[in-house]
């Protein structure tokens, strides 16, 4: 069998390429571990594959990744927005998955104000502590 008639060992990774789905920070993983990676992308399309979800809800998800405050993937978001939109989704349904996702970003505030005013408390005691006279 020559390279021309043997079947690839990475067909999903092929095929993510081929159609511009492909990331190129994936590379990186599929020069060192082909097998593995392809492994991977089979895990990750199983889903989209599966036909279960409707391709519009596939690209909200994707979305909703992509955009999410701990990926941040401009590339993705644009091609998932472009392909929801191509697959019939309103701006106004885009714009509900954005502001879905965008509630991962209150975390942040939520666990660091607190711990804010415990510790303006803490100098503020600390300064008056400071400011007694000794005796």
């Amino acid at each position: 069998m020559n390279s021309q008639t043997r079947p690839s060992a990475t067909p999903i990774c092929d095929r993510l390429r081929a159609t511009g789905n492909w990331n190129p920070a994936w590379e990186p993983f599929a020069q060192l571990d082909p097998i593995w990676t392809e492994k991977f992308m089979a895990m990750g399309m199983h889903p989209i594959a599966s036909g279960v979800l409707e391709p519009k809800v596939i690209e909200f998800i994707a979305i909703a990744v992509d955009a999410s405050c701990t990926h941040m993937y401009a590339p993705g978001t644009r091609r998932h927005i472009r392909q929801a939109l191509e697959l019939g989704a309103t701006k106004e349904e885009i714009t509900a998955v954005l502001q879905a996702v965008s509630v991962l970003g209150i975390h942040s505030s939520s666990l660091g104000a607190p711990i804010l005013l415990e510790e303006w408390a803490a100098v503020q005691r600390e300064k008056a502590a400071a400011a007694q006279p000794v005796d």
